[in-house]
């Protein structure tokens, strides 16, 4: 209790220090107003919105979830349509055009959520509650939160009789969290409806001081899942230990000779062609909020890794992950067994200059390297029998490369102008740890990204219990109807 104290006390002189300064944004103290008048209504439509299972893979939940974010954004005046190409689900489409207007901004999100075991949460994860001022519920962080919150700031603008200044359109994902498959597509069929002056990624957690923060890139990602062999079935480890090879072994030695004890990479290559930093990205994170030791009390870590490096430098490196790793069974369903097979699922985080293709095959490589006969699938009894190791490697073509825009652009100047004075000071990063597909959206549509998040960085994201501090739905409230009336 002492050391979480420290860490909520440390943390919090941090964001105090900042917070200090006064808001001076017309449109947020506006909306903040008007929230404080409306706070039950906001929430009663989220927790509607929160309500509905939103897997990728569940299309007809999918659909409903389109078309409740196609009603809220109708509620608020905004023109909508849903596209969408063969297999895939739907991106929800809204537009509110302003006579006149000499810009155009895009706003994106994503109303799916990752894939769950509802027996690991405290509450089933689509009865969403609300208790010690979090709402817990899948996805009321990442990312149906900026919905809301853009769509409650659209309200109070309008309360308020606050113009917007720009063209605005939104563009709601319904696939971000199995890997946008489709968003390409869908981007080029529609290039000339889509694009804008900027596109606004409302996604990902404020910084860890819970001051604002405003990031300028995003990691890419691919991913491995390896299976290694033993014998064809489960052995008895009495009479066949010391015998037969044992996968879960062979795995953990494989797995062990990717990353040494500082968690930088062995692969040979692996680091080769990433793209530097500019002065003024580099000033960025030289001047962030030192957060890594109330984080490692918050986490009770004893060490970490990256000899040295903070966490923010470290963003700006590839790194290798292992996400999942199997073999037989462990703890009250362990049996004395040898089992026949191991497997384990990698994912590699990429920044500028490297690409899901050459990542993969720096790893493929490493395999071998290490004595494996590589295959892509289940392999039969002659290569098995064959080989003294075969591992099979299947490799994804999902992933998607990183992507950056410039902190120097007159955009990402305003962008932050108006963060500030609606937030207070800003911290500001070149890259976020995350993965966005914003290469697809500069690549197909020629429009820079900037990263606007909201939600709290301790939300569970991904995992079980996920959570949204009901502050930063409200302070993402204001930094939307900032943003709405005055870029």
């Amino acid at each position: 209790m002492k050391s979480a104290a420290r860490t909520a006390a440390g943390l919090a002189v941090i964001f105090f220090a900042y917070a200090a300064f006064a808001q001076s944004n017309p449109a947020a103290l506006s909306a903040r107003k008007w929230r404080e008048a409306h706070e039950q209504a906001i929430l009663r439509e989220f927790l509607d919105l929160l309500a509905i299972p939103n897997l990728a893979s569940d299309l007809p939940n999918i659909r409903r979830n389109a078309k409740a974010v196609q009603r809220l954004l109708e509620k608020r005046g905004a023109a909508t349509r849903l596209l969408t190409v063969p297999g895939a689900p739907p991106v929800v489409f809204g537009e509110i055009l302003r006579p006149g207007a000499l810009r155009t901004i895009v706003f994106y999100a994503h109303y799916d959520g990752q894939p769950l075991d509802p027996k690991e949460w405290a509450t089933p994860p689509w009865q969403p509650v609300i208790r010690d001022g979090r709402i817990y519920a899948r996805s009321a962080s990442d990312d149906k939160a900026p919905i809301m919150a853009l769509a409650a700031a659209l309200d109070a603008l309008h309360a308020g009789n606050i113009p917007l200044r720009s063209n605005v359109k939104f563009v709601f994902e319904g696939e971000e969290e199995a890997g946008s498959t489709h968003l390409n597509q869908i981007l080029a069929a529609n290039k000339d409806l889509l694009r804008g002056d900027v596109w606004l990624i409302c996604d990902g957690p404020v910084h860890q001081s819970r001051l604002q923060q405003i990031v300028f890139g995003a990691r890419g990602i691919a991913t491995l899942d390896i299976t290694v062999y033993g014998a064809k079935r489960e052995l008895h480890s009495g009479h066949y230990g010391n015998w037969a090879p044992n996968p879960a072994m062979m795995l953990a030695r494989l797995l062990a000779s990717m990353k040494d004890d500082e968690g930088r990479v062995l692969i040979d290559h692996f680091y080769d062609g990433i793209e530097p930093l500019g002065e003024t990205e580099q000033r960025a994170i030289a001047e962030a909020p030192a957060i890594d030791s109330a984080l490692r009390r918050e986490l009770w870590l004893g060490r970490t890794e990256g000899e040295g490096k903070s966490l923010v430098e470290l963003l700006n490196y590839p790194s290798l992950n292992i996400r999942g790793m199997s073999s037989a069974r462990s703890g009250e369903k362990a049996s004395n067994v040898i089992p026949s097979t191991a497997s384990a699922s990698i994912d590699l985080r990429l920044v500028k200059g490297i690409s899901p293709a050459q990542a993969q095959s720096r790893v493929l490589e490493h395999i071998r390297k290490q004595g494996y006969f590589v295959v892509d699938r289940a392999p039969d009894a002659d290569i098995r029998m064959s080989r003294a190791k075969v591992a099979k490697v299947v490799a994804p073509e999902s992933g998607y490369p990183a992507e950056r825009t410039s902190m120097d652009l007159p955009i990402s100047r305003e962008v932050l102008r108006i963060a500030e004075s609606a937030r207070g000071p800003v911290v500001k990063l070149p890259t976020m740890g995350g993965s966005v597909p914003l290469y697809m959206i500069s690549q197909t549509l020629g429009c820079p990204t900037i990263t606007v998040p909201i939600a709290n960085h301790d939300n569970n994201q991904h995992s079980f219990d996920e959570n949204l501090r009901l502050q930063n739905l409200w302070d993402g409230e204001e930094l939307m109807a900032a943003l709405l009336a005055d870029l």
